[in-house]
């Protein structure tokens, strides 16, 4: 892997940012109940962390290890993504097509950045 010159040129970053934007929207349509401190909120901040990790991780041009660490907090912040998708599908707020599509792409996610972590060594 090159030298990353601007981390919004990253797939990861790109993937992780059009996929925060989508569960945006799409969780406006979740019940009210849910919009503030339920799981759309919960949803779109953990999306979001996913992104705002890798600017800060790369926007301090620290050391190797300080960046590894930040993609370790995006790693579990996709992650944390994932739990509030399973809750949404279970209490009937997210439909499966939607449930899957997003988990699929999580997984992409936590792939992508295992795979710049490692890049990191």
């Amino acid at each position: 892997m090159g030298l990353i010159k601007n981390v919004y040129d990253m797939d990861v970053f790109q993937l992780s940012y059009k996929m925060s934007i989508q569960l945006h929207k799409l969780s406006k349509q979740f019940d009210k109940t849910e919009q503030y401190g339920g799981i759309a909120d919960q949803m779109r901040r953990s999306s979001k962390s996913v992104c705002a990790n890798l600017i800060e991780g790369f926007g301090k041009n620290s050391s190797v290890a300080e960046f590894r660490r930040f993609i370790s907090v995006a790693q579990g912040s996709a992650k944390e993504t994932e739990l509030w998708l399973k809750y949404a599908h279970d209490l009937g707020e997210l439909d499966l097509e939607n449930f899957n599509q997003y988990t699929e792409g999580y997984e992409r996610v936590l792939r992508m950045l295992t795979k710049l972590k490692d890049s990191r060594n």
